[in-house]
């Protein structure tokens, strides 16, 4: 009997450890990079070649909004991105807002922003060169990252959530009045 009890105290505590580990890989979203982080520096283009390089943006808040066509959930997304961020900062000097297309052709992504619509830039991202810097492989691309003028990672989601998208709103208007 004493050693069914030990084998079932191992059984439980085990389940425990998993269950945590669970939890904890849901609270980090498959992100690579943390709060606190410096943001990864990356070069890509938008779709018609503009180039742009995530350090030229040193001084600004950036946002970073990783995408896809294929994604329901970035389709629920972006038009909140557009007329509750996009449109309120886009004139405002400080701030920059990239959408980043998850390995999909220049003409698609452009055609993507237009159906949705979004008029807040997006750029191409072949093989996820930038993704892969931010989330693991095989991660979801419905995610946000607020950078700080200084570079620095203030701030991490994943998915569309009312509560989160309106925490993350927050935190750049805060940002942007610093």
């Amino acid at each position: 009997m004493k050693f069914f009890n030990n084998k079932l105290k191992g059984i439980i505590t085990l389940i425990a450890v998993l269950i945590g580990m669970n939890v904890c890989a849901q609270d980090d979203y498959a992100y690579i990079v943390k709060v606190g982080d410096q943001a990864p520096d990356f070069e890509t283009t938008t779709p018609d070649g503009q180039k742009v390089k995530l350090s030229d943006l040193k001084g600004k808040v950036v946002m970073l909004q990783f995408t896809a066509s294929w994604c329901s959930v970035c389709r629920k997304e972006m038009p909140h991105i557009e007329s509750e961020i996009w449109n309120k900062h886009k004139d405002n000097p400080d701030f920059a807002l990239f959408g980043v297309d998850l390995d999909e052709p220049a003409d698609k992504v452009a055609a993507f922003a237009e159906q949705i619509p979004v008029s807040y830039p997006l750029l191409v991202d072949p093989k996820g060169a930038v993704f892969y810097q931010y989330a693991e492989k095989g991660a979801g691309v419905t995610r946000n990252v607020i950078i700080d003028k200084k570079g620095k990672i203030v701030f991490l989601s994943r998915l569309f959530k009312q509560e989160e998208f309106d925490e993350m709103k927050n935190k750049i208007e805060k940002l942007l009045n610093e």
